[in-house]
């Protein structure tokens, strides 16, 4: 069929989906935090916008690493010894539903160790296989420095004069 063309298809996870797309976005405004862009749509919401046509996108995309201490052979073996036993825990109890009545504290007990002793020695192995290159221990965040407010193109007009009745009002 000559002229006849497809859109192209969507990858699995690349862009936002259906739910979180607008066919026609425009901008309502940029907020420096998300209490603003939130306390915008609220308003919105408030004066019965039919806030489903609109969303907040976070812009300016940063990630933050706070470094929360040393990361020590001693700290490496005692989580995986922990981890290791919650697992042997988890799955003695699961075989234990299996055992004798009377063999069940034995086996819970046997397998919570072998579940320690593989903690530990798979939380070593993997430390000594860094060889140092990351001593330290730390959480991350991805956060925006902007909020954009969008709203479908239909409805930018209508949203735009409440926002600036909440701006005018704000201001006396």
């Amino acid at each position: 069929m000559a002229g006849v063309t497809t859109p192209p298809s969507r990858s699995a996870g690349i862009g936002p989906g259906p739910v979180l797309a607008l066919a026609y976005p425009m901008s309502l405004g940029v907020f420096d935090d998300y209490e603003g862009a939130q306390q915008a749509v609220d308003y919105l919401s408030d004066h019965e916008f039919p806030v489903e046509n609109c969303m907040i996108v976070g812009t300016d995309l940063k990630q933050i690493e706070r470094v929360t201490g040393r990361l020590t052979t001693g700290r490496v073996a005692l989580g995986g010894l922990l981890s290791g036993i919650w697992l042997g825990l988890f799955v003695g109890l699961i075989f234990s539903l299996f055992a004798q009545p009377a063999d069940a504290i034995v086996m819970i007990l046997g397998v919570v160790f072998f579940g320690a002793l593989f903690g530990l020695v798979w939380a070593l192995l993997g430390y000594a296989l860094t060889r140092g290159r990351r001593d330290f221990v730390s959480v991350s965040q991805v956060v925006a420095t902007r909020y954009e407010v969008l709203t479908e193109h239909k409805l930018a007009e209508q949203a735009r004069d409440l926002l600036a009745a909440r701006t005018d009002r704000q201001q006396d």
